[in-house]
């Protein structure tokens, strides 16, 4: 047990540190490819999976809890990408014509549109994970409330780190990652 915790937190741990650092000390946001986006989610979803060590009956609802990961980790990686597209170009603009073109309606009804599709992810990805989580058993779910923890612990410090810290304040306050939702 304790080694497998050791690992899977060592293999988080080597997931999430390109995070802290991807960025250049430039003013703009850190991009990561799409293809290391999706392997960054499959190496966060493969972790999870190997420390729940299911059981064979278990392993039938996995593939939907995955799914449910990798489609929210895709919309939330194209939510994040147009927050960096919207920086972008104010960056670009004088501060009157910032002012000038803001429409509030319009960003309230984009703000509506994000939530909305956030709150039908976390949806999709409860009701994935409903059936699973009624079969885990004591140790699993103790497993997985410490790999979340870790990983809460993980994204933490990674803010706290000044490169990080500039790309948090471009992101939206309430933007929340996989991991908070695997617990809950």
């Amino acid at each position: 047990m304790l080694k497998l915790l050791v690992t899977g937190t060592t293999a988080l741990f080597v997931t999430l540190s390109p995070l802290a650092f991807a960025q250049a000390p430039s003013p703009g946001p850190a991009q990561l490819s799409p293809k290391n986006l999706a392997e960054l989610t499959d190496a966060r979803i493969a972790i999870v999976k190997a420390a729940l060590q299911l059981t064979p009956d278990q392993e039938k609802y996995w593939p939907a809890v995955a799914d449910a990961i990798r489609v929210r980790a895709q919309n939330r990686d194209a939510r994040i990408a147009r927050i960096a597209e919207t920086v972008g170009k104010m960056s670009e603009e004088s501060a009157s014509d910032i002012l000038r073109d803001r429409d509030p309606v319009a960003f309230l009804d984009r703000r509506v549109d994000a939530l909305t599709q956030r709150a039908q992810d976390l949806k999709k990805l409860a009701d994935a994970w409903r059936p699973l989580y009624a079969t885990l058993s004591a140790e699993q779910k103790q497993r997985l409330a410490s790999l979340t923890l870790f990983a809460l612990h993980q994204m933490g410090n990674a803010f706290e780190h000044p490169v990080m810290g500039r790309m948090e304040q471009r992101m939206q306050p309430d933007d929340d990652d996989d991991w908070l939702v695997i617990m809950h």
